[in-house]
């Protein structure tokens, strides 16, 4: 039997017990019981409120690897103050089989007691949770009932319009509601009569890019943002057909339809979602509505992928004028034979005025690429390795400065939104509320685009770091292939590709590939 112990210390202080005599006492404690190999954690200034501690994070992969049997800690908040987190752990373990023993508290899952302790435990982290939940959710119906706009991005079509009333003691308020902007609704109208006609959004993506129609803020559509326009409530003149629509998707909507309002959704992405009859008016019939809605839930899964089963290129080829995968594609003759080529993804999207790229046929270019690849001087690899690693030591440590402060940057955020939300829970004031949530939605779009910057520098660092490969091995991998390629079928020629080439360029002007090999850049 294997035991991991965790100790932890908040500060580097003299009080408390220190980490060395946390595990002492947990040594002792586990040798009464036979155990004599042991794994250590030790997070030392660290708080017990967040379970986010570079030693604890790697004892839960551990755990999930088997490498110990029994976790035992001093007491039970050197693993946390936070009950549900605590509870979570203790769930996990469980399904790991793993048992937990707390030696000041003397709770020990392996023993009868022991679990009875830890299923009270997780009792009222639950009754916790769903406390907060269900005042959270009681706060989005109390928002919800007065159909107001409680901020974030105004839906192409509206302009966000201040108003003042009067509350039921003739208090003076402020509230927002959405405004038609008949200009910008134009475009909302034809998305919805072009989708009914087309019946595809690549196809109504394809007719506004090629019509010059843009969205907000002269912004560029894209398949997925046409999809959030037909999506939105807001546009519908909401009757019964329409709310019972809503709530087959588990949106509960408050307010009594007319058959002339819009609805508005809040806590979208929750699993308990809320609808409301608005203050605006609706511009979209409810048929219309409801029957985009339907072609839109009947093509979610519907459209197949071209095969690509005898394309050796595929995942490969790329590009050079607009950057897009080449996608495999076939034509038929009259005479029924048929004939295999590569054509930009792009081009076959949008048409030829989006990328004028040639098509190539696929035998041709195959041919080029393992032509180039067999012809590859292996000196010049080694000394293309040489000095790209150079280059990427340079750049490595500012990356992870950057990486470094950005994650600091979204945990801070993260904790405000945490703080906030059981504030939310607690709330029953409706402008408190209000301020609350839209501080909640402000936060979250920071995180996604600090995530968003996070993932590039990732992709640039996870490509800088590619360079650090087995030269020995890239050079290996050429002479195989020249040896084997002439005589391999389709899988293996891909297998021999995969151990070579990072992707490749088609370059129709000057009807050539470039081949880019691992880690290595092009002089």
């Amino acid at each position: 039997m294997i035991a991991a112990i965790y100790s932890r210390k908040s500060k580097f202080t003299g009080k408390g017990e220190s980490i060395e005599n946390q595990i002492q006492l947990c040594m002792e404690y586990a040798k009464n019981l036979g155990i004599t190999d042991f794994l250590i954690y030790e997070d030392e200034g660290f708080s017990g409120w967040s379970t986010n501690r570079p030693r604890f994070q790697e004892m839960l992969q551990d755990a999930k690897n088997k490498k110990f049997n029994y976790l035992i800690c001093y007491r039970l908040d050197r693993i946390s103050r936070n009950v549900s987190d605590f509870s979570t752990l203790i769930e996990e373990l469980n399904k790991l089989d793993i048992s937990f023993i707390s030696i000041k508290e003397q709770f020990d899952t392996s023993t009868p007691m022991g679990r009875a302790m830890m299923y009270i435990s997780s009792v009222f982290a639950q009754l916790e949770r769903e406390t907060i939940a269900e005042r959270i959710k009681d706060n989005m119906y109390e928002l919800a009932r007065t159909g107001r706009w409680l901020g974030g991005t105004t839906p192409l079509g509206f302009t966000s319009t201040q108003i003042t009333y009067y509350d039921e003691n003739m208090a003076q308020r402020k509230m927002y509601q959405l405004e038609e902007d008949p200009e910008s609704m134009d475009t909302v109208k034809l998305i919805f009569d072009k989708y009914l006609e087309l019946k595809s959004l690549t196809k109504l993506y394809k007719y506004l890019y090629n019509a010059g129609i843009r969205g907000s803020r002269d912004g560029k559509f894209s398949p997925g943002s046409v999809s959030v326009i037909l999506r939105n409530a807001a546009y519908v003149k909401a009757d019964e057909n329409v709310i019972n629509y809503l709530k087959d998707k588990n949106i509960d909507v408050v307010g009594n339809p007319d058959g002339e309002h819009g609805i508005l959704t809040y806590a979208k992405n929750t699993s308990s979602p809320v609808g409301a009859i608005a203050k605006h008016k609706g511009i979209i019939d409810s048929d219309k509505w409801i029957q985009v809605q339907s072609l839109l839930d009947k093509n979610k899964d519907k459209a197949p992928r071209a095969g690509t089963g005898k394309a050796l290129l595929s995942g490969l080829l790329k590009c050079s004028k607009c950057g897009a995968n080449m996608r495999y594609s076939y034509t038929k003759t009259s005479a029924g034979n048929v004939s295999y080529y590569y054509i930009c993804g792009t081009k076959k999207l949008l048409g030829v005025s989006a990328c004028n790229c040639k098509n190539i046929k696929a035998d041709v270019i195959e041919d080029k690429v393992i032509d180039e690849i067999k012809n590859t001087n292996a000196q010049l690899i080694v000394s293309s390795y040489r000095d790209t690693k150079l280059e990427n030591n340079k750049n490595n440590k500012e990356i992870e400065s950057k990486t470094k402060n950005i994650n600091s940057n979204i945990k801070e955020k993260q904790n405000i939104i945490d703080t906030l939300i059981m504030q939310l829970g607690r709330n029953t004031d409706s402008s408190a509320s209000t301020y609350i949530i839209n501080k909640i939605e402000e936060l979250n779009k920071e995180i996604e685009n600090l995530k968003k910057e996070l993932d590039l520098i990732k992709s640039v660092s996870k490509e800088l770091n590619t360079v650090d490969l087995n030269i020995d091995l890239i050079c290996d991998s050429l002479n195989k292939f020249a040896n084997e390629v002439d005589t391999a079928d389709l899988n293996k020629k891909r297998l021999l590709l995969s151990n070579i080439v990072d992707y490749i360029e088609w370059i129709p002007d000057e009807e050539k590939v470039t081949v880019h090999i691992l880690g290595l850049k092009k002089k």
